[in-house]
C-alpha cells in the first residue's frame, strides 16, 4: 500500500462502498475504511436491512394470528420464537455484508478496517482495529461517514431498557409496555414490529402531527390507521425525563406548550427523534473543511469539500437516506473520473415499511401551497382497486400533484400494500419530466396494484375510470 491512491474513502456505508465499487468500475485505485469491522455502515448493520427482516417476520406473524382464518387457512396454535427471528436477521445482515467484501475483491478495491482521519491534503492516517496506524497519500479523499442516532439531553441510553433504533432491532424479550420517543419512520416502523409481537406501544411526539416530512393527507390517514392497529398517540407533547426503577421505568411527560406533567410506566423506552452526522474527529480542519452547528459539513453542488476533498451521504445535507448517499457516492467516482455526476434530491424517494407501506417523492401539498404554485391533484383509493380488494389490502390511496397548464409531475404521495416498489414509477417519469397523462396513458397489467398509479394519474385531469 506504498503506492498514492486515486481515491481514499472514509466510512463503508452506502455512501462509502457504493463509491468504491463505482470507482473500482472506472479503473480507479481505491481504498475504503471502515471502523466497525463490518461493511454496509448503520444501513445493514442496524438499520434498514435488520429492521426491513424485522418487519416481515412480525407482519408473517400478526398474518397468522389475525388474518389466514378469513382466509380459510387454519393454522392451528401461532407461537412467538424471538431468539429464531432475531437469529434470520442476523443472518440476512451476514450474508449482505460479505456480499460487499465479495464486490470489493471483485471491483480491486482494497478494504481497511480502522478509523481514518484526515492530516491534511491527500494524506489519511488509519488507526487500525488489529493495532497500529498507517497513513495513506491519495489524490482524492472522500468523506462518508454517516450518521448516528440523535439523544434527548437527560437520558441516558443504555441499549437494554432505554434504546436508540439499535437496540431496539437486538430485544431480548417482547416488552409488556413500550414508549417510544418520536413518531418519526424509525420510530413507527419500530413500534410496528414490537407493537405486533404484543407490545402496548405509546408514541410520544413533541410535533401535533406523525410524520413530519409526509404530506398531510398521507399522515392524517397513517395515523388513523396506527391507532386501529393498536398504537396510542402522544401528540404535541414532549418527554421531560426518564427514571430507572428495578423493574420499571417511568416516562415523565408534559404538552409541549406547557401544562399539566404525567408520568407513563414502561418495560423499554425507544429513543427515535432523529438522526445527526457522524463528523467529529474527522481532521476536517487539516483542509479548510467547515460543518455547521449540526456537524453537517458544508458541501458545494456538486460534493467538494475543499480540493481533492469530498463528502457524501448522511454527513452533508439533503435527506438521511441510504439510496441517497448511493447516489452521492455514485455520483462522486464518476466525477473524480472526469465524468458527469449529479444527484437531483427532489426525485429522492421515502418509503416507510409498515403496514400498509407509505411512499412519497417530490413536492407535497403543503410546499406547492407555500411556494404558491398552481396545482391540480389527482387521487384514487385502493378500495377501488380489483387487485387490492381481491387481496384485502384495500387501506389507502395514490396522490399525484402536477402544475396546471403544463401536467408537468411535481409530486406524489402513497399510502397502501406495496407502495414503496410503486413510487420507482413516479421517480422515472419525473426524471424523464413526464405529465401526469403520460402515465395515464400508459397500460398497466390488470388485475395489479399499480393500476392505481394510472387511476390517480387519470383522475388528475377528471378522467379516472374504476371509481
Amino acid at each position: 500500500m506504498a503506492d498514492i491512491y486515486d481515491v481514499v474513502i472514509i466510512g463503508g456505508g452506502p455512501g462509502g462502498y457504493n463509491c468504491a465499487i463505482r470507482a473500482g468500475q472506472l479503473g480507479l485505485k481505491v481504498v475504503c475504511i471502515e471502523s466497525r469491522g463490518k461493511l454496509g455502515g448503520t444501513c445493514l448493520n442496524v438499520g434498514c436491512i435488520p429492521s426491513k427482516a424485522l418487519l416481515h417476520a412480525s407482519h408473517l406473524f400478526d398474518a397468522a394470528q389475525n388474518e389466514f382464518a378469513s382466509l380459510g387457512i387454519k393454522t392451528g396454535k401461532v407461537e412467538l420464537d424471538l431468539t429464531q427471528m432475531m437469529a434470520q436477521k442476523a443472518d440476512a445482515v451476514e450474508g449482505l455484508t460479505k456480499g460487499i467484501e465479495f464486490l470489493f475483491k471483485k471491483n480491486k478495491v482494497d478494504y481497511l478496517k480502522g478509523r481514518g482521519k484526515i492530516l491534511g491534503k491527500g494524506k489519511v492516517e488509519v488507526e487500525l482495529t488489529e493495532g497500529g496506524k498507517q497513513v495513506l497519500e491519495t489524490k482524492n479523499i472522500v468523506i462518508a461517514t454517516g450518521s448516528e442516532p440523535t439523544t434527548l439531553p437527560g437520558i441516558e441510553i443504555d441499549e437494554e431498557r432505554i434504546v436508540s433504533n439499535t437496540g431496539a432491532l437486538s430485544l431480548k424479550a417482547v416488552p409488556k409496555k413500550l414508549v417510544l420517543i418520536g413518531a418519526g419512520v424509525i420510530g413507527l416502523e419500530m413500534g410496528s414490529v414490537w407493537a405486533r409481537l404484543g407490545s402496548e406501544v405509546t408514541v410520544v411526539e413533541y410535533l401535533d402531527r406523525i410524520l413530519p416530512p409526509a404530506d398531510a393527507e398521507v399522515a392524517k390517514d397513517a395515523e388513523r390507521i396506527f391507532k386501529k392497529q393498536g398504537l396510542t398517540f402522544k401528540l404535541g407533547t414532549k418527554v421531560t425525563g426518564v427514571e430507572k426503577t428495578k423493574s420499571k421505568l417511568k416516562v415523565n411527560i408534559e404538552p409541549a406548550k406547557g401544562g399539566d406533567t404525567e408520568t407513563l410506566d414502561a418495560d423499554v423506552v425507544i429513543v427515535a427523534i432523529g438522526r445527526k452526522p457522524y463528523t467529529d474527529g474527522l481532521g476536517l480542519e487539516n483542509v479548510g473543511g467547515k460543518t455547521d452547528k449540526r456537524g453537517v459539513i458544508e458541501v458545494t453542488d456538486h460534493f467538494k469539500v475543499t480540493d481533492g476533498v469530498w463528502a457524501v451521504g448522511d454527513c452533508i445535507p439533503g435527506p438521511m437516506l441510504a439510496h441517497k448517499a448511493e447516489d452521492d457516492g455514485t455520483a462522486v467516482a464518476e466525477l473524480i473520473a472526469g465524468k458527469a455526476g449529479h444527484v437531483d434530491y427532489n426525485l429522492v424517494p421515502s418509503v416507510v415499511y409498515t403496514n400498509p407501506e407509505m411512499a412519497w417523492v417530490g413536492k407535497n401539498e403543503e410546499e406547492l401551497k407555500a411556494a404558491g404554485v398552481d396545482y391540480a391533484k389527482g387521487k384514487f383509493p385502493f378500495m377501488a382497486n380489483s387487485r387490492a380488494r381481491t387481496n384485502h389490502q384495500t387501506l389507502g390511496f395514490v396522490k399525484i400533484l402536477t402544475e396546471k397548464g403544463t401536467d408537468k409531475i411535481l409530486g406524489a404521495h402513497m399510502i397502501g400494500t406495496g407502495v414503496g416498489e410503486m413510487i420507482a414509477e413516479i421517480c422515472v417519469a419525473m426524471e424523464f419530466g413526464a405529465a401526469s397523462e403520460d402515465i395515464a396513458r400508459t397500460s398497466h397489467a390488470h388485475p395489479t396494484l399499480s393500476e392505481a398509479v394510472r387511476q390517480a394519474a387519470m383522475a388528475v385531469e377528471g378522467w379516472a375510470m374504476q371509481m
